[in-house]
């Protein structure tokens, strides 16, 4: 077997990994599954053979161009972008040129998206799924974000709404949405914090994902981090952000910072809009709950809580009442601790932010003997 052909088994598998359906061109059935990848696709006249030509949804959506086992993938792209521009006539497609091409060797992988602002390929570890090229081409025009200037309620300069409505647009990608992002609201942050989270999304739009942000000891690091990754997040659109500490102690103290974050375009908590994960193993918690609907359980919870019996009184049923505002504090921070943790025990109660209101002694003087029960009962019924 040659390196080339050793190359497009390595390929196959890593497609089949993924979800495609692997097929010879002279056999193809574009509609077998949601992606499709046809080997050695003629294009039209003067474009060659596509080595794989991808089908999602039955349409042409991109290309791989295979390589053998080390072959410099960074001179390919251009060679794969004009396969993309080679569909014969008449085929359907999601658009032409087409939006997506590979360049790899099984080995390593680089991929372009068409539909970036500014396209370019980058490394991945593995192909896309149909489904998440799908959401892609799919993708509706992003909404309108808010037109004003840092914070002072000034008109948005002309370039940059114009800038910003040219990208509304386009299909939402990351690095497109990334050129939209709202300004930066500057309360609660150190002007050395200002500049390095503007530096950083700055550097991101111009798609150079590697960057360096140092600052002194003290100076509000993991803050700043925590507030670029809440924009990330909510305005460009990203789904997972792996956070790396080098001591357990500080994966606590992490923890704690984004379960007391508070966004200041909405005022509420990281942990109630996102979920917040201290990573136990090499795995995901796939039972993790979004917290909305720790939210809606939690109001189912108290609907059920109208009447109660407060810490010493001894009154008759006929006269119990509900929580005091002081108590209704503490259970929102113990369903914020929990929709972060899916759960939450009485050492919990130790650290923040419940230390700072109290700790154990406090929650235990408002609660009473009826702590416990209360507990367990909120870990039932807000994860359910």
């Amino acid at each position: 077997m040659t390196p080339e052909q050793q190359a497009r088994v390595a390929i196959d598998a890593l497609l089949t990994r993924a979800g495609w359906v692997v097929q010879d061109a002279s056999a193809a059935n574009i509609h077998a599954a949601r992606g499709v990848a046809l080997r050695e696709f003629p294009l039209k006249p003067g474009h060659g053979f596509a080595d794989y030509l991808l089908y999602v949804d039955g349409q042409a959506a991109g290309v791989i161009e295979a390589k053998k086992e080390g072959f410099a993938l960074t001179g390919v792209e251009t060679q794969a972008d004009r396969y993309t521009k080679g569909l014969p006539e008449g085929l359907p497609r999601w658009h032409n040129p087409l939006p997506f091409a590979y360049q790899s060797t099984g080995a390593e992988t680089r991929f372009t998206n068409g539909l970036d602002p500014a396209p370019r390929s980058r490394p991945v570890f593995a192909f896309h799924r149909a489904a998440q090229m799908a959401e892609w081409l799919g993708a509706s025009p992003m909404p309108s974000a808010p037109s004003t200037a840092q914070g002072d309620g000034a008109a948005e300069p002309p370039h940059i709404a114009e800038l910003r409505a040219s990208y509304l647009t386009q299909p939402a990608t990351f690095l497109a949405r990334l050129q939209a992002m709202p300004p930066l609201k500057e309360n609660g942050l150190w002007p050395a914090q200002v500049t390095a989270i503007r530096n950083l999304e700055q550097s991101l739009r111009e798609n150079r994902p590697r960057a360096l942000i140092q600052m002194a000891t003290g100076s509000g690091k993991t803050f700043t981090a925590i507030s670029f990754i809440y924009r990330l997040i909510k305005f460009a659109g990203a789904r997972r952000v792996l956070f790396l500490v080098d001591r357990g102690n500080l994966a606590d103290q992490t923890l704690k910072e984004f379960q007391q974050y508070a966004s200041p375009y909405n005022n509420f908590k990281f942990t109630e809009e996102y979920i917040v994960r201290r990573l136990q193993g090499n795995t995901l918690d796939t039972t993790a709950r979004v917290p909305e609907r720790v939210n809606a359980n939690f109001k189912a919870w108290l609907a059920t809580q109208q009447h109660r019996r407060h810490p010493g009184e001894s009154r008759g049923p006929e006269e119990l009442k509900g929580f005091t505002p002081e108590q209704m504090k503490w259970l929102e921070m113990i369903r914020d601790h929990i929709a972060a943790n899916l759960g939450i025990e009485p050492d919990d109660f130790n650290y923040a932010p419940f230390i700072q209101a109290g700790g154990l002694g406090k929650v235990h003087q408002l609660f009473g003997d009826q702590l416990d029960p209360l507990v367990s009962d909120l870990n039932a019924a807000l994860v359910a």
